[in-house]
């Protein structure tokens, strides 16, 4: 296969941009060129060229956080189509969560994981390990570069993988020493506002009480308690999807590759407030809840300042049909990977904070985070995982644009200027304004 020469875009990559171009050959980055080509000296019977004047060069999305629903629940979406709907999206490399069936808590179960994504993922993977009251032993016995981390629920959610044994974290936070990755609500706050809710509506709570429900001290209390123990016992700490501007109080600006205890967002915090759980007829119903408009701007602020040092979507899609109900029937969860790259380009193009931020959130700060290795980042010798994006492309996402199986998106109506027109993996171009390659380019994340 000839070098392939991405020409004359405006790369970002590492705070810096610039006009210039890449040269892939067998599956890495072989030269970053700083400067304009001139077309006419380019050779073309040695090369093969794509002009990408105008368009932006960014590093392959790496999303440390979603739910591709497989094995066991493939009706809501499964790795082939959740992968394609990343790769159509920008996203290079995934993390998926453990809460599948059966949950990914054994080594027998992530072999599997692994083996149904070497088998179809369009995008490169790496699965979770969930930790639960007895697997301490076998979480500390995997592979540490095969393995992006430890799942640690502190609060219930989808798939019942409640870690409630203080002895079970006591052990896991002084002995596991990849990252604990905490999904922090606190499941005694929880239970205190359903029976208080329920005494008043009976099983019947409205959904625009989910946020009442899955409260703001449910989140803050179990943050707290997440930090407290990691910053007593030196564990490297990782907390998903924050959303209130109390907890942001827990983390700091900095170089993240100096820090042992990391927070994350997603583009549903900083876009939707729990207003929009009720007019979506519970579309935006995720866990943790939606909060606040002031929280939206708080977390807004902590994406650009960098107390909020990454930006992942929880992937989590579900049927239109499982969304409908109350507060507690309701389906929690929403698909977002697709459009998550673009959403969070039109947010730094609104002002929020730059574009650079948004590689650095999605791109490079996941590579840091999680010690991933040769990803995240264009630089010689890297895996040439790179996304070419049309900055100046005004379209409104609509429901048959949707990839994912679930075939709906909480984003429908939404304008967009930026599109995604082709995700390279490996140096292969997976995906060229709309249409997939046959050729299956992936590869198992590998982590330092």
């Amino acid at each position: 296969m000839r070098p392939v020469l991405l020409a004359n875009g405006l790369i970002f990559n590492e705070g810096s941009r610039f006009v210039g171009s890449l040269l892939i050959s067998d599956g890495r980055i072989a030269e970053i060129h700083n400067g304009r080509l001139d077309p006419s000296a380019i050779d073309t019977d040695n090369y093969t060229v794509y002009d990408c004047q105008g368009k932006m060069i960014l590093p392959g999305v790496i999303d440390e956080h979603v739910h591709f629903r497989d094995p066991g629940l493939t009706e809501k979406g499964d790795m082939l189509t959740e992968s394609r709907a990343a790769v159509a999206g920008g996203v290079t490399s995934f993390f998926d969560m453990p809460n599948t069936s059966p949950q990914t808590t054994t080594e027998e179960a992530w072999e599997e994981k692994m083996a149904r994504a070497a088998e179809v993922s369009a995008a490169n993977y790496a699965f979770f390990m969930g930790v639960t009251n007895e697997n301490t032993d076998l979480l500390l016995r995997m592979d540490p570069t095969r393995v992006p981390g430890a799942k640690l629920f502190l609060g219930s959610s989808t798939g019942q993988m409640l870690v409630d044994s203080n002895t079970a974290l006591h052990r896991l936070f002084t002995s596991y020493k990849g990252v604990i990755a905490v999904h922090a609500e606190s499941e005694s706050v929880i239970r205190a506002n359903t029976l208080r809710l329920k005494e008043k509506y009976g099983g019947d709570i409205p959904l625009a009480l989910h946020s009442e429900l899955r409260s703001r001290q449910a989140c803050v209390e179990a943050t707290r308690r997440a930090v407290e123990l990691a910053r007593q016992t030196g564990a490297r700490l990782h907390v998903m999807h924050l959303t209130t501007a109390d907890e942001l109080e827990f983390f700091s600006p900095g170089d993240v590759s100096m820090k042992k205890i990391t927070a994350e967002t997603c583009p549903h915090y900083l876009i939707f407030t729990s207003e929009s759980v009720e007019r979506s007829g519970g579309l935006t119903k995720c866990n943790p809840a939606i909060k606040s408009a002031e929280d939206r701007h708080a977390l807004l602020r902590a994406v650009a300042d960098g107390r909020i040092d990454s930006v992942a979507t929880d992937h989590a899609p579900h049927l239109s049909a499982q969304k409908r109900g109350n507060a507690l029937t309701a389906s929690s969860g929403m698909p977002s990977v697709q459009f998550s790259l673009p959403l969070m380009m039109q947010l730094a193009k609104d002002g929020h904070f730059s574009y650079d931020t948004v590689v650095e959130r999605m791109c490079a700060a996941p590579a840091r985070i999680f010690n991933v290795a040769r990803r995240g980042f264009l630089r010689p010798n890297y895996w040439a995982d790179i996304t070419v994006v049309n900055p100046d492309d005004d379209y409104e996402i609509t429901r048959d644009m949707v990839i994912s199986r679930c075939g709906w998106t909480p984003y429908e109506g939404r304008r967009l200027n930026f599109r995604v027109e082709q995700t390279w993996i490996n140096g292969m171009l997976a995906y060229d304004n709309g249409t997939f390659t046959e050729k299956q380019t992936s590869l198992p994340v590998r982590f330092n």
